[in-house]
């Protein structure tokens, strides 16, 4: 991945899930509450998600072929969208029906002091993962909300992260909370309802970030900010007297395709058209070093927006 945050904030995440999973077996085995086995199975969702991030972060990286001349900076879109159905199927349809099941055929929580003791160790794991893809990403927020940030950002890994250790918090709250309640009132239906809630919140987890990785993978502009430098840069560059329109798509996180149509002074010669076009392409890179490749085309007065 380009951007070392991103990948802090993967790894981070997969260290903490990797022990909170081993501990929430454990804490079922001794258990058999169906509510911290939700958890542990969403940990293990959770794990196998990381590990899909960093596999996309590193093919993203390929040279490009003749098959895919503009390289393979989508791979970081593709293994993301398999990250959502990774935990609709996995963590949110198991949870669901491990919770239907408990509720229609409910049996004691055991040893629920250890129960509490693994849940409160995951919630200080799944705080500090959640707290470094809190600070990686804070350079990039740049003023927006969080749920701006995970909407508008070209950038996969982190919004992805983000959602999962926030779901897995919430997750852990929810379980602590079902099987308090089991033992308090003596009702283990309450640990099949926590299990359910957590599977209701996975399944919502999943729908948006499916719903965000679609978009990118479909293609999306450069963000409002790009944009705007993208075209002050053009509209200043020597010879341009007006632009028609200007067109761009990210073919990556860290690529921006950009095609412009641009009306050219008209007192310029064929050797002076050339030598803007090359000036447009410079000022645009200095402009967002993100931009390339950039195809720059000439038109005439009379061409229309459409065109």
């Amino acid at each position: 991945m380009s951007a070392s945050g991103g990948t802090r904030a993967v790894v981070a995440a997969l260290i903490a899930n990797a022990g909170i999973a081993i501990a929430k077996f454990v804490g079922f085995a001794l258990t058999r509450s169906s509510a911290m086995l939700a958890e542990a199975v969403h940990s293990v969702a959770d794990m196998s998600n990381q590990a899909l991030l960093l596999l996309g972060g590193r093919r993203s990286q390929r040279a490009p072929t003749a098959v895919h001349q503009f390289g393979y900076g989508r791979e970081r879109y593709f293994w993301s969208f398999v990250v959502a159905l990774v935990l609709f199927t996995v963590g949110s349809a198991f949870a669901l029906y491990e919770g239907i099941d408990k509720v229609r055929h409910p049996h004691e929580v055991n040893s629920v002091g250890i129960a509490v003791a693994i849940l409160v160790a995951g919630i200080t794991l799944e705080s500090w993962s959640f707290r470094t893809a809190v600070v990686e990403a804070a350079p990039l927020k740049q003023g927006r909300t969080w749920r701006e940030f995970v909407i508008q950002s070209r950038q996969p890994e982190l919004p992805v992260v983000l959602l999962e250790d926030a779901g897995a918090l919430l997750g852990l709250m929810i379980a602590l909370s079902a099987i308090g309640l089991s033992k308090i009132t003596g009702e283990p239906r309450w640990d099949g309802a926590g299990t359910i809630a957590i599977g209701l919140l996975l399944g919502v987890i999943a729908f948006v970030l499916a719903r965000e990785m679609k978009s990118l993978l479909i293609g999306e502009s450069a963000d409002e900010d790009d944009w705007t430098a993208i075209m002050a840069a053009v509209e200043s560059a020597p010879g341009v007297s007006s632009v028609v329109h200007l067109r761009t798509q990210h073919i990556g996180p860290d690529e921006i395709l950009v095609g412009a149509r641009v009306i050219f002074e008209p007192t310029l010669t064929a050797n002076g058209v050339a030598a803007a076009i090359v000036d447009v392409e410079r000022l645009v890179r200095d402009a967002v070093p993100s931009a390339h490749p950039i195809y720059v085309e000439a038109a005439s007065d009379s061409t229309t927006n459409w065109e």
